[in-house]
């Protein structure tokens, strides 16, 4: 992957998306199914050497684009849930790339949600959520800090629920992986504030 600032936008826009169906399925029970398709193919597409491949284009990563751009603005627009969800991922991706053990499970999981691609409801059959959910706890969850996912009690004790939030966590996690990939750093995001928006704006305007 080109280590370039439109590749880091688009994966800081993937990270933003992951983190806003959290807070969506945490508070509602449910979320939009296109940018959770998007995610999902996220996790599924491993060996994508274009990072819009990664999500379907940039139609896939609209939400995660208008997110980023709120994100970037003054400080009145800025969701500190989702500031800090998506630091928190930043800052444990680069533990789990440490441990080996833990990228060979992820692997495996990926391997056993592939036996499911003939299904009718994919990439989003509930088995993927399960699969993926499972992943999560095998690993990331045993990283710190944990993720502490805030909403409604009734809904995230629900099995589905819990399940769908630990997948989108881990899309954000993979999310964060891109975004290194690309040539990311926590510190540069605040110099690279300005260009990072109007590449978030030349972006959104394509998706329209």
């Amino acid at each position: 992957m080109e280590k370039t600032l439109a590749n880091q936008t688009i994966a800081l826009a993937g990270l933003a998306q992951a983190t806003e169906l959290v807070k969506q399925v945490a508070r509602s029970g449910r979320c939009d199914e296109a940018p959770l398709s998007a995610c999902m193919r996220s996790l599924l597409m491993v060996d994508a050497q274009d990072i819009l491949d990664v999500y379907g284009g940039l139609e896939g990563l609209r939400l995660g684009l208008e997110v980023l751009d709120r994100q970037l603005s003054d400080a009145s627009s800025v969701d500190p849930l989702t500031a800090r969800y998506a630091s928190t991922l930043i800052y444990l991706e680069p533990k789990l790339a440490e441990r080996k053990e833990m990228g060979l499970r992820i692997l495996g999981a990926i391997r056993e949600a592939d036996e499911f691609r003939g299904s009718m409801t994919w990439p989003l059959d509930p088995r993927l959520f399960d699969v993926f959910a499972a992943a999560y706890q095998d690993t990331v969850s045993h990283l710190r800090p944990q993720v502490m996912v805030a909403g409604e009690q009734r809904i995230l004790s629900n099995p589905q629920n819990a399940a769908m939030i630990r997948t989108l966590l881990l899309a954000g996690v993979r999310a964060a992986l891109l975004w290194r990939q690309a040539g990311g750093s926590r510190w540069l995001i605040l110099f690279l504030r300005g260009r990072h928006k109007r590449i978030v704006r030349q972006m959104l305007n394509v998706s329209a």
